[in-house]
């Protein structure tokens, strides 16, 4: 019984611990009044170009495999151009990153994370209940087709011959 008043005394401190850094996240959130669909909403000349940009990076990456390697000798390598590849998709992405759109992406990552940490996970012997009431279930429709299938198989013969 110690053990397990231990264990409600854990996640009990946890969650508390929990909502403290939701309290505190809240209130900077109303500080600013700004919500994610507000910042994405929004845009500038900034934003488009640096969507123009990584665009344009992008489709370079598609391409620096074909075409490189006639233009620039060390592009023989095939390390070379995997290594190229991986630096532009990064650029593209902290192009993205640094519009609107990708700020206001970094906030649905950081609410979906606060999210998951409100979660209630299912215990072990929930989650092997759950999962032969599954099997279960899923042994029983695939009969009930497997009759159904015979039967219209059945069925069709009659007319078919």
């Amino acid at each position: 019984m110690s053990d397990y008043q231990d264990n409600l005394d854990n996640k009990l401190s946890d969650a508390k611990a929990a909502g403290d850094g939701v309290l505190t996240k809240n209130m900077h959130v109303s500080a600013t009044n700004t919500s994610a669909v507000e910042v994405a909403k929004t845009g500038s000349v900034k934003d488009v170009l640096l969507w123009l940009l990584a665009i344009a990076v992008l489709i370079g990456a598609t391409l620096v495999n074909q075409y490189l390697p006639g233009y620039w000798q060390p592009a023989n390598d095939l390390w070379v151009r995997i290594g190229i590849i991986v630096a532009l998709f990064v650029f593209a992405l902290v192009c993205l990153a640094l519009t609107h759109q990708g700020r206001a992406f970094k906030t649905l990552l950081k609410d979906a994370a606060v999210e998951l940490r409100r979660v209630t996970w299912p215990s072990k012997d929930e989650t092997f209940q759950y999962t032969w009431q599954v099997i279960v279930v899923i042994a029983i429709v695939g009969f009930f087709i497997w009759l159904l299938d015979n039967f219209f198989n059945w069925f069709v013969g009659l007319f078919i011959g």
